[in-house]
């Protein structure tokens, strides 16, 4: 009786585990079909052979290698300045007391209100005057100042969570400013920097809108903009290169939120109580 009445929601969460799945398991099976199997075979038919030449051909010749690399380059320093700016921001604005700090905040919150699109033209103008431009610094620069409005709202609603007698305490013990957030509130939002870097990790990887405004140049393509180059001399799409080189980016975000689904979770869930 108790697998009866549970049957029906095993039913449930079994359709949906094939519903997430499927589009991912298709996408890798289409990675090893050539390119006649495309156009001479229904979708969902099973590549002729497992033979990894898409892989190798969307790595060397497709350019996803140099892809890679630029997006690396770009994410990383993004996120340690948006994260060191924002967590830093977000406990002077939470913690340290100070005659205007709410205007500051609202200032902040403000930036999240502002489409990014109403900026890109004007960014570029700038970028270009003062010789930026044929760079990767501007993809760096305005993906971190896009993402600070987030990072320091986000990190203050953490910090806000953190009992105010642990810092008054650190206070009365001789502890600074700069100490009491160094060992203090760095550590015990040790995983909520990690959440908050991985969301703003997504976000800038996952771009294409900001990096094919001022991705000028083929070398200095990230993996969203290197995706839409997969196409032969004629215009065509090769479709064998392109599903390998998505199934490379995907396989490996999902790899580093497996490897981190735990910080994750401990985040969310020291972001919603209240000490």
């Amino acid at each position: 009786m108790r697998f009866l009445r549970r049957l029906p929601l095993r039913i449930g969460l079994t359709l949906l585990v094939a519903v997430e799945l499927y589009p991912l398991v298709w996408l890798v099976l289409g990675s090893f079909k050539t390119q006649d199997e495309f156009f001479s075979k229904p979708t969902w038919a099973l590549p002729e052979q497992l033979d990894f030449h898409n892989y190798t051909e969307a790595w060397a010749a497709g350019g996803l290698g140099r892809n890679v690399l630029n997006s690396v380059l770009v994410t990383v320093p993004a996120l340690v300045l948006m994260i060191a700016l924002g967590v830093a921001a977000a406990y002077a604005l939470e913690v340290m007391v100070w005659r205007g700090r709410n205007a500051v905040l609202l200032a902040f919150l403000a930036g999240i209100m502002i489409p990014g699109q109403m900026i890109l033209v004007p960014l570029f103008t700038v970028y270009f005057e003062i010789g930026l431009t044929n760079t990767l610094w501007p993809l760096i620069i305005t993906y971190t100042v896009m993402g600070l409005p987030l990072t320091v709202f986000l990190m203050a609603a953490y910090l806000r969570a953190i009992p105010r007698e642990v810092f008054e305490s650190a206070t009365v013990d001789g502890a600074g400013m700069l100490r009491s957030f160094f060992r203090i509130a760095v550590p015990m939002m040790r995983n909520a920097i990690v959440t908050i870097a991985l969301v703003e990790f997504f976000s800038v990887w996952n771009d294409l809108l900001i990096a094919l405004t001022f991705t000028t140049r083929d070398e200095l393509a990230t993996v969203q903009v290197g995706l839409l180059q997969f196409s032969d001399e004629y215009g065509s799409t090769q479709y064998g290169p392109l599903f390998a080189a998505i199934s490379i980016n995907v396989l490996g975000i999902l790899v580093l939120y497996l490897f981190l689904n735990k910080q994750i979770m401990a985040g969310l869930a020291a972001g919603s109580v209240k000490g």
